[in-house]
């Protein structure tokens, strides 16, 4: 949003994607639950990571530390992508700065700028091939409707993905 100031206090909902669409982060899988011996019931799917995949996890676990004025909320990792919603715990911030083109420190940019280059050099240190869509899609959640729906769509993405599988028009939008 050209006049949302992105370092302001409130919750953001992010998915970042890798380059093309390449699942790099792993494969979903389903959990099952053996209801008969021949009756096996999936009872939820989960990612099995690659090593890349978890270093994504512990990337994404680590942004309190490079940026303690962020807070992590519901996440999820896809073999192709993540979702995740940020707490930007701003409370006494007093100036408004629009959102810009160009450098940028202490916001919802510089969060995700320094998230994907933590994975990216891991990656590039350990021969894994491996790229970021240049882009981010992020949405400001601005009432309790918004966060508890975009909440579940986070946390049921995984067994969306067994039902519907890879589409790339899949990211919520409230």
């Amino acid at each position: 949003m050209a006049n949302w100031d992105y370092s302001s206090h409130g919750l953001y909902y992010v998915t970042i994607c890798t380059l093309n669409r390449i699942p790099y982060f792993g494969e979903i899988i389903a959990r099952r639950d053996v209801a008969g011996p021949e009756t096996p019931r999936c009872i939820g799917a989960s990612l099995q990571p690659t090593p890349l995949g978890e270093i994504v996890v512990a990337c994404w676990k680590e942004i309190p530390n490079h940026f303690p004025f962020v807070g992590l909320d519901d996440f999820v990792i896809m073999p192709n992508h993540i979702h995740g919603i940020l707490f930007i715990n701003n409370p006494h911030k007093e100036d408004w700065i629009k959102n810009k083109f160009g450098p940028q420190s202490k916001n919802l940019g510089s969060v995700i700028r320094g998230f994907k280059a933590a994975v990216k050099t891991y990656a590039t240190k350990n021969d894994i091939d491996f790229g970021w869509h240049p882009r981010y899609y992020d949405h400001v959640i601005r009432t309790e409707k918004e966060y508890l729906a975009i909440g579940g769509y986070i946390v049921n993405n995984p067994n969306e993905w067994l039902q519907n599988g890879d589409n790339e028009d899949n990211i919520f939008r409230p």
